[in-house]
């Protein structure tokens, strides 16, 4: 019992990691394909998740929702595909605050500050050691020589 309880406990990790890498993605990238894998991500997350609570209560509904939720994600991710491909073709960017003219009215417009620019990096010259002294050599070098 202890052993099913860690294969639990690891398999529901794993299933936040995945939920949590998800929704990071999900809220902080702009572009509608990496938007679309994100949720994808979470989805997975979640149907790991339920993997696990039907294995650990030796049940099979977890196993047949996860089925029944894969099955409707494809089907998802064929209408979302078709979806971007349009919104890209009409637009020819795939950023999501481009579509924002289509919110409704009385929503506020959200405004993206560009990041400001960063100087540009000061030139780093490259180094010499100072003439006259040898520069410090590994002991096994010395010792094995091993171009020689």
């Amino acid at each position: 019992m202890a052993n099913e309880l860690a294969i639990l406990q690891n398999l529901l990790f794993i299933g936040a990691v995945l939920f949590g890498l998800g929704l990071v993605g999900f809220l902080c990238r702009r572009n509608m394909i990496v938007m679309f894998l994100c949720a994808e991500m979470m989805l997975q997350g979640v149907s790991l998740s339920l993997v696990a609570w039907g294995r650990y209560h030796n049940d099979w509904g977890g196993q047949l929702l996860t089925i029944f939720i894969l099955t409707v994600a494809a089907c998802e991710a064929g209408i979302a595909l078709a979806l971007v491909v349009m919104l890209y073709n009409a637009s020819g960017k795939l950023d999501i605050a481009f579509w924002q003219k289509t919110r409704e009215d009385n929503l506020p417009a959200f405004f993206d500050d560009e990041l400001p620019e960063l100087p540009p990096p000061s030139a780093r010259w490259p180094r010499l050691t100072p003439a006259g002294i040898e520069p410090a050599q590994p002991e096994e070098e010395i010792a094995f020589r091993h171009h020689v």
